[in-house]
């Protein structure tokens, strides 16, 4: 299989899924879960879908980004209010 950029551009698309469940009520702990479901998700459906073992390492990997990129960003924006 070959990795395409745009594969990974949904990395941002998952961070905001995740940021309407989060509106829509899902408990806070569940976030990352959500995030890594939605990622391994993309990766069967999308990314790699003849290749199981691979969809689910690349969504693995993009779910596991996009809970480290909320968190990132989140973290930003506290410091910022914070000063």
């Amino acid at each position: 299989m070959d990795f395409q950029v745009y594969d990974f551009a949904i990395v941002p698309v998952i961070v905001a899924l995740v940021h309407l469940a989060k509106q829509l009520g899902l408990g806070v702990k569940l976030l990352p879960v959500f995030s890594l479901v939605l990622g391994i998700a993309t990766g069967i459906f999308y990314v790699a879908p003849g290749d199981p073992k691979q969809a689910i390492l690349v969504g693995i990997v993009m779910g596991l980004a996009a809970s480290g990129l909320w968190s990132g960003a989140k973290n930003t924006v506290q410091i910022k209010k914070w000063r």
